[in-house]
């Protein structure tokens, strides 16, 4: 029991930094600069320890089902994290500022179609996936960071999907509702997909990375 709760607090320690991350980017007006600085948050994650459901996820196939519970455990840590940091941030000077654009930006997907959705978190999931493991397998400092700045970063430009981020969005946008529920869980299972693809094909022989150039 205590390791369940000790994985809920990382979760949701991680929830807010995600939630962080997302600040940022709604507070900056260069999309660049914004994506750029969103990677705190995945950053800060990774180098203190704490759980995020997309860097768990892709490495379910793996482990057994006690991985499973824990990344389920991390699921709902995230939102919780992310949730309080939203509601948190309606009684801040900013928040008029960021849950203009977060709305805008919520209607946009909102408006899109589940399959469009859903694309869009597996690939997100893999770029995750690749961000998490570079900074997992880089034997040097500078690799590790890269790994984790230009995937997000790419991932943010792309418009791909971050089930996790989305849910700090749409609670600064005050914009949950069925629809929401039903295209975050969209989001969770394309993130999934995406995460598990690597590792899947690394599973079958498909693929076989060892983190060095063939080209």
């Amino acid at each position: 029991m205590n390791k369940v709760f000790n994985y809920l607090i990382k979760s949701i320690l991680a929830g807010i930094m995600i939630g962080i991350g997302g600040t940022v980017f709604l507070s900056l007006e260069n999309k660049v600069l914004g994506a750029i600085f969103f990677s705190i948050g995945l950053f800060m994650i990774l180098t203190n320890g704490m759980s995020l459901y997309t860097g768990k996820v892709g490495y379910i196939l793996e482990n057994d089902l006690k991985y499973l519970i824990e990344v389920f455990v991390t699921l709902f840590g995230n939102f919780i994290g992310t949730f309080f940091t939203g509601y948190l941030l309606k009684y801040t000077r900013i928040y008029p500022v960021i849950c203009a654009k977060a709305q805008s930006m919520c209607t946009i997907k909102l408006d899109d179609s589940p399959v469009s959705i859903w694309i869009l978190s597996i690939f997100c999931g893999l770029l995750m996936y690749l961000a998490v493991n570079g900074y997992r397998v880089s034997k040097d400092t500078l690799g590790k960071y890269t790994s984790v700045f230009l995937a997000v970063t790419v991932f943010i430009l792309c418009g791909f999907e971050h089930s996790i981020a989305n849910m700090f969005y749409f609670s600064v946008a005050g914009m949950w509702s069925v629809k929401t529920l039903d295209y975050t869980l969209v989001m969770v299972l394309g993130n999934a997909i995406g995460g598990i693809l690597i590792p899947l094909f690394e599973k079958q022989k498909l693929y076989l990375g060892d983190g060095k150039s063939s080209v």
